[in-house]
């Protein structure tokens, strides 16, 4: 009895093997493509909340630190007129 009596030869049928196995194979890359993938994405995702955290603190130190520069000047300025104050008055005790 040969191959042909049975419907396949046996290249035909180790064909539909490797077509199986191909098969196979591409499935089980596309499925660790897609954990690749959502692993990406969930570090993105957490490199982005990590950043958005990082930019909010970032920000509030600039506000305390414009609050702090802004009470400086104004502590500067004062500082400012009590000394042309005291000079104006020496002068008018001096003249």
């Amino acid at each position: 009895m040969t191959a042909d009596m049975g419907g396949d030869s046996a290249l035909d049928m180790a064909a539909r093997r490797l077509d199986r196995a191909l098969g196979q194979l591409e499935k089980r890359v596309g499925e660790r493509l897609a954990e690749a993938g959502a692993q990406a994405d969930g570090s993105v995702d957490q490199d982005r909340a990590r950043l958005a955290s990082e930019l909010d603190a970032s920000r509030a130190r600039e506000r305390a630190l414009e609050a702090a520069g802004a009470e400086a000047s104004a502590a500067l300025g004062q500082a400012i007129a009590q000394i042309r104050a005291a000079l104006a008055t020496n002068q008018e005790a001096d003249g």
